[in-house]
């Protein structure tokens, strides 16, 4: 079953209890949620849900991708599928489907994001989307053992992928990284 607007809401709701100081820039998407209208599927407008992924390395890296659409370096992370029946499940499939590491040496760290971020993305015409909301999920991951890297990049959706020092990746993506790096080390 598709991952739902409750689901949705309840990661949200959890998440707003561990950070409330962001209640304000997400009251938008808490009002759309209480609307119900399908916001896992991409062609829900005016807002839709994605999901990202921080990978951390050895509590020292983190791995970022270069994004062929939006020509920028950030985590990893898409939209959700049909199919997504969990959005850490979700994210951890962006996330190897992307960077070709194996799911074996990628471990969740916790079911709670460690970012929710709402913005405005700029209108596709090649895929018929109007500019519309985003509202990103990101889950903090561990690599299973120190050594793991990356595999074949998915060429249609990244143009490349390394790992960063976690101070490099903070001036790029943002106080998000810190939150992957302290998120608990186990499901719970």
């Amino acid at each position: 079953m598709a991952i739902s607007d409750s689901v949705i809401a309840s990661v949200l709701a959890t998440y707003l209890e561990r950070y409330p100081n962001e209640a304000e820039q997400l009251s938008e998407p808490v009002r759309l949620l209480g609307e119900g209208r399908d916001f896992a599927s991409r062609r829900s407008f005016p807002m839709h849900v994605t999901v990202g992924a921080l990978l951390v390395r050895d509590n020292s890296e983190i791995l970022l991708i270069e994004h062929l659409a939006y020509g920028i370096t950030l985590q990893p992370g898409g939209h959700l599928e049909p199919t997504d029946t969990e959005l850490v499940a979700a994210a951890l499939r962006e996330l190897t489907e992307e960077t070709g590491m194996d799911p074996a040496d990628v471990v969740p760290a916790s079911p709670v994001p460690v970012y929710i971020q709402y913005g405005q993305v700029p209108a596709r015409p090649e895929k018929d989307e109007p500019a519309h909301y985003h509202l990103d999920l990101g889950f903090a991951f561990r690599t299973a053992h120190p050594k793991v890297d990356v595999g074949p990049l998915q060429e249609s959706e990244v143009t490349g992928a390394a790992w960063y020092p976690l101070a490099t990746a903070e001036r790029l993506v943002g106080q998000r990284i810190a939150r992957a790096v302290s998120a608990p080390s186990r499901l719970g």
